[in-house]
């Protein structure tokens, strides 16, 4: 039933690779220069990815992340940042397919807020939120890129060759 997340986990990856290709075409200045965007720049807005999915995997996992604000500053250049963001996207599909190998999203996953609130949400829930979260922070940077000398990449699911099964 949510075997389409083994594919979300793909797409989001490829996409990643994709957006990042583009932003190692840029200038320094480009790539770090502020812009009227929520996180301030095209560096600081893909942190916020990678900072959000440490987050989100270690709530998955188990496992403890180290990451504390959502605007945390993961990597200070951007190819440890790229470094980090293949890292990432590998755990996202390691982890999606361990989830939907061992019991299909069954159940709910409790975790504390970034301000400590207990919460809970259904598991299909969380991994539709990191996907979502993706690709609507992607759609900023590809805004962003459109400010630059770089053409934007398409990165629609449409395009993703592992879309047609």
């Amino acid at each position: 039933m949510f075997d389409s997340f083994r594919t979300l986990a793909r797409w989001t990856g490829w996409a990643n690779q994709r957006i990042y290709s583009a932003c190692s075409e840029l200038d320094p200045t480009e790539y770090f220069r502020p812009r009227a965007c929520a996180f301030g720049s095209i560096h600081r807005t893909l942190n916020h990815l990678l900072a959000t999915d440490r987050i989100w995997l270690a709530r998955l996992t188990g496992e403890p992340h180290n990451i504390p604000s959502l605007d945390y500053e993961v990597c200070v250049d951007f190819s440890s940042l790229r470094d980090a963001r293949f890292v990432e996207d590998v755990r996202i599909v390691e982890t999606t397919d361990v989830i939907l190998d061992k019991d299909g999203c069954a159940g709910d996953l409790s975790f504390n807020s970034m301000n400590g609130t207990p919460r809970q949400m259904p598991i299909h829930l969380v991994l539709s939120q990191l996907f979502l979260h993706h690709a609507h922070h992607r759609g900023q940077v590809h805004a962003l890129l459109s400010q630059t000398a770089v053409t934007p990449p398409a990165l629609d699911l449409t395009y993703f060759p592992g879309a047609a099964g």
